[in-house]
């Protein structure tokens, strides 16, 4: 009768829901429906409103995209539908979150739009106002709406993070280490809320806007946060198993939140690495299967592209880095425990696991072939390696072999030096041809397809370094024992495997339980790179393989002399670069030295100017004194043309003072030119800037020319003007013996005659204090001359060195058009190398080729501020 009841109530359900839909259907007929509905929504009114949002609500769920092309064309019939998230009434609020999920399902336009309305900081602001994990089902509601919007969207997810959001959702995980207080409606909403930042770092995303989300999480320190749960206690099983999957995804691949958990610590006494005590749990058989698959996918993707973390988690396996006191036990020791233990998942996991710190880094591919093993007491060390190999033909259970077989293929792939020492062994082969070459059951064609796999490997990656087990040898050994269509028919079991596909297509180990746990997801992308190759390896004859042996070796010399000319031109770039940079340089201080040396023409211009108007005035200051000197021995004037004297000769003391002090000046500079060209170097930069203190020098050598040429038309003024005072003398004397003459017969003559007597006096008293500031002018005239002299001294010594330097130059010149000659004919070598790479088939990128024009125009601006100085 129950069995009854149950059919009969599904029944009616089904034909209710064939009613609505239809009923749905023939509303929507007239799209004026959906739109006055719409419209009935801006009214206030709760009796007009609410009631419009429950049967849009229904519309939506009976004829859900019909219904979403209607509101989506209509205008502003989003933003209506917003606006119920503002509303004050709380039913209708609540209601409206529920009828945009329904309206958000499935379409990425109007979830865009939704995005852009705001939608993101409203939810949010109803999330922190119900109280975020501890709220209702308000808050569930409202995390199933930010789901349907940042799902698969990419746009809106570059939206959220550009936004700030994350920084919001770090407080939704700040919860207690309590037992208490974790609600059936607190776990959902915290199940959900991690779930929402697995949305956002999920692997499928495109990697760029993962990256930028796992760095925000990190800097806001949400990862942090979710590390805090993951090492506390009282925390529900499935929450610490989500947690786990989230912390995950949020540090797979992202190189600064992988070393963050590595740094992470469980709160225990003594502290254990949260790494060590996570694979605790992965290998212990009592754990809940969810959990240790959580846990085994955290640390896939703490290893995914971290070869620092993959090279710790070695070097615990390494006998220098094993704690000898045995107090604490290292992931590799662990790991080790579990590929051992009797348990097939700890065996499975613990091999996967293994192969993760293996993926993609053949380094510590090489140094876990250093791994021994302590098997019983009294017996010598195995390696990891054999023992591995041991455990295989000891037949046990199909689901240890299979993850045994998983690390071996990923361990010998792209490493001949584990190939080799996995074939030294001479029992290998054989065991592998026997287990490929048996007629077994649907069970063991798995095992049988990973054990031509492991074969072909061996095959594919064989150096020939071990002349029993070389390729060709081991092609003969499959034809003679297996045949090869047999071998690549058992090859072939792998990918054709029910559960190969379901593996391939996450990162995350997601088993309903431990019987389906067969492959992983990165082994199923080896098989995929590796079974096409193997195939034609098996098939090619050794002609054939000595021919590609060859190719190879003929590619990786040509791609040897290529990177080695790629490294030249490097070299070379960058020392152009840098005489680019000198060029630049030399041609700011070119035109600094222009400048300057403009500045010093218009100044010697200023000072000829000066020079030739005081000759003019001195010129017409001596006519005058001439025909006033005459005048005055009668007027009886002459104190005044004595001032005027001495005013030209003190206006001459400062004249020469000037001069002086630029002389000192220049001597200044010789001095600083002599320290800078002895402290010179041997460089083009060097020899150039020491040219150009050269032409200085030339340049100081005229101005002291010129120097020189004023003090000696300085000197011929001063003579003009002794012998104007020597006539003036006579004249005064002759003048006085006339007066004793005239003055015996006349008294007015006699008067005059006293006071001629007197202005002699004076005169004589004056012309005696000329004559020693004249023999002090010629004194310091004398010593001007000898410094002169030990100026010119010095030049010469410059002229020399100067012509040393010259000779540098023109040395370094040829050395530069050598480099010339060489950059191009290593421009041609190069790019016959490329021909030749072409003719072979091998593909060239194409660089940019320095033309000879830009360098030769650079020589010839790296040549341009001597030809300036030059010209100056």
């Amino acid at each position: 009768m129950s069995d009854e009841n149950s059919s009969e109530k599904e029944n009616s359900t089904r034909q209710s829901e064939d009613l609505g839909s239809q009923f749905t259907e023939i509303f929507i007929k007239q799209q004026e429906n959906v739109t006055l509905l719409l419209s009935l929504l801006e009214e206030f009114d709760f009796h007009v409103r609410w009631p419009g949002v429950k049967l849009l609500t229904s519309l939506l769920k009976q004829l859900g995209p019909q219904v979403q092309q209607i509101i989506l064309v209509s205008p502003m019939g989003v933003s209506r539908l917003m606006d119920l998230l503002a509303d004050s009434r709380e039913v209708i609020r609540n209601d409206g979150v529920l009828l945009l999920q329904a309206l958000t399902r499935s379409n990425g336009a109007i979830q865009k739009i939704v995005a852009f309305e705001n939608a993101f900081e409203r939810l949010l602001d109803i999330i922190t106002e119900e109280g975020s994990s501890d709220g209702g089902i308000v808050v569930e509601d409202c995390l199933l709406l930010l789901q349907n919007l940042l799902k698969n969207n990419n746009s809106n997810q570059n939206f959220f993070k550009e936004g700030s959001y994350i920084q919001r959702m770090k407080p939704w995980f700040e919860v207690g280490d309590e037992n208490s207080g974790w609600s059936a409606q607190k776990v959902t909403n915290l199940h959900l809320m991690l779930q929402l930042v697995r949305v956002l770092v999920s692997p499928t995303n495109p990697p760029g806007a993962t990256s930028s989300c796992q760095k925000a999480m990190f800097q806001c320190g949400l990862l942090q946060q979710l590390c805090t749960i993951l090492m506390a206690t009282g925390v529900p099983a499935d929450i610490l198993t989500e947690t786990i999957n989230t912390v995950s995804e949020v540090i797979r691949g992202c190189q600064v939140n992988q070393d963050y958990f590595a740094s992470v610590n469980a709160p225990s006494n003594p502290p254990r690495p949260a790494i060590v005590v996570l694979l605790m749990s992965m290998v212990n058989e009592r754990q809940p299967f969810v959990l240790r698959c959580a846990v085994l996918y955290c640390f896939q993707c703490f290893l995914y592209k971290n070869q620092k973390g993959q090279g710790e988690i070695v070097s615990t396996l390494l006998p220098s880095t094993i704690d000898a006191t045995g107090n604490s036990v290292s992931a590799g020791q662990l790991l080790c425990g579990g590929l051992f233990s009797t348990d097939s998942l700890s065996n499975w996991c613990a091999a996967v696991a293994l192969a993760h710190a293996l993926q993609e880094n053949a380094t510590q591919k090489e140094q876990l072939l250093r791994v021994q093993l302590a098997t019983s007491i009294g017996n010598p060390p195995v390696s990891l390696l054999q023992q591995c190999t041991n455990i295989l033909s000891q037949g046990s259970k199909i689901q240890t072999r299979v993850g045994l077989l998983m690390l071996l293929c990923t361990w010998l792939s792209n490493c001949p030096i584990a190939v080799t020492h996995f074939l030294h062994n001479s029992a290998n082969v054989p065991f592998l041809t026997g287990q490929i070459a048996e007629n077994l059951g649907e069970e063991e064609q798995l095992v049988q397809g990973l054990c031509a796999l492991l074969l072909g490997i061996s095959i594919y990656f064989n150096d020939n370094s071990l002349e029993s087990y070389m390729k060709e040898k081991l092609k003969q050994l499959i034809e003679k024992r297996i045949g090869k269509e047999n071998f690549i028919e058992k090859l072939g079991f792998i990918s054709k495997h029910e559960l190969y596909s379901r593996a391939s297509q996450k990162p995350q180990p997601n088993f309903p339980s431990p019987e389906y746990m067969i492959f992983d997801h990165e082994f199923t992308k080896l098989v995929k790179e590796l079974e096409g190759v193997i195939t034609k390896a098996i098939y090619k004859s050794s002609e054939e393989d000595k021919k590609e042996e060859e190719v190879k070796k003929t590619l990786e010399q040509h791609d040897n002399i290529v990177t080695h000319y790629k490294n030249m031109i490097r070299e070379q770039d960058l020392q152009l670069e840098e005489l680019r940079q000198q060029v630049s340089t030399l041609k700011c201080q070119n035109e600094q030295l222009q400048t300057a040396v403009t500045q010093q023409v218009s100044q010697i211009q200023q000072h000829k100017d000066q020079y030739n108007l005081l000759k003019i005035q001195l010129g017409k200051d001596n006519q005058h004194q001439g025909s006033y000197s005459e005048g005055a021995q009668m007027n009886g004037i002459q104190p005044e043309e004595i001032s005027r004297l001495r005013e030209e000769i003190e206006e001459l003391k400062r004249n020469r003072e000037l001069l002086q002090s630029q002389l000192t000046e220049k001597d200044s500079v010789i001095e600083n030119l002599k320290s800078s060209q002895t402290s010179g170097t041997n460089e083009q930069s060097s020899a150039i800037a020491s040219a150009r203190d050269f032409e200085e020098v030339a340049e100081l050598k005229q101005e002291l020319a010129t120097l020189k040429s004023q003090l000696n038309s300085q000197s011929v003024e001063i003579t003009k003007l002794q012998t104007e005072k020597q006539e003036l003398l006579q004249k005064t004397e002759a003048f006085a013996k006339s007066a004793e003459v005239q003055g015996e017969s006349e008294t007015v003559i006699a008067t005059k005659t006293t006071d001629v007597e007197g202005r002699l006096s004076a005169l004589l008293q004056e012309t005696k204090e000329l004559k020693n500031e004249i023999k002090a002018l010629s004194e310091e005239r004398t010593a001007i001359k000898e410094q002169l002299d030990s100026s010119n001294s010095t030049i010469a010594i410059l002229q020399t060195e100067k012509d040393k330097l010259e000779l540098e130059i023109t040395d370094s010149k040829k050395e530069q058009d050598d480099l010339l000659v060489l950059l191009a004919d290593q421009d041609q070598k190069i790019l016959s190398l490329k021909n030749k790479l072409k003719d072979l088939g091998h593909p060239v990128e194409e660089e940019d080729e320095l033309e000879s024009g830009d360098q030769e125009d650079e020589d010839d601006e790296s040549e341009d501020p001597g030809k300036d100085l030059d010209r100056i």
